[in-house]
């Protein structure tokens, strides 16, 4: 990773990483933040910061780039998007992952839906980031449930029987 780092990060690593000690000492952090993943995750984490990000990625943008992959956990911006953009009823869309869903939800739906990017965006995002950091200790969040037509609608009243109701209830308002 660090290789991949340097190659694709030359001036920005030399600087962040300027002798042999601090190299060491962050190699040791890194390997400390990332333990939870294999190290094919790793790489693959450093293959997306290349792709993705313009400087060199900090711990935890690496945290959530090795997350991606196997969550599949979109970044901030594109979660609140997706959000934003999915049609009603939420809990039938097909969300990227859970936690897109969980984040708007707590979020509140109108909330997102009726105040500027500048206000919404921030509430969604801190949301958002405390779901991932448990989606990345391991916690498995919940689809959303998906809402269904009764199986048995039952059958329609008669002109009869509708006419019955209406007069009960005419009789019951004093219509």
């Amino acid at each position: 990773m660090f290789g991949l780092l340097k190659l694709s990060y030359h001036n920005q690593f030399n600087a962040a990483f300027p002798d042999t000690e601090t190299l060491h000492l962050a190699k040791r952090l890194w390997l400390e933040s990332l333990e939870a993943f294999t190290p094919e995750q790793i790489v693959a984490g450093a293959k997306r910061a290349i792709k993705q990000c313009e400087y060199l990625p900090t711990v935890h943008k690496m945290l959530q780039l090795c997350a991606a992959g196997d969550n599949g956990l979109p970044d901030a911006r594109a979660a609140y998007r997706e959000a934003c953009n999915a049609p009603s009823p939420k809990a039938n869309y097909h969300w990227s992952h859970p936690a897109v869903y969980h984040a708007g939800r707590e979020a509140n739906w109108f909330f997102l839906a009726n105040n500027p990017e500048s206000t919404a965006y921030p509430v969604f995002a801190e949301h958002y980031r405390k779901l991932c950091a448990r989606v990345l200790e391991g916690e498995q969040l919940p689809a959303p449930e998906q809402l269904r037509l009764e199986d048995n609608p039952g059958k329609p009243l008669s002109k009869e029987e509708n006419a019955e109701k209406m007069a009960a209830l005419r009789a019951e308002l004093d219509l």
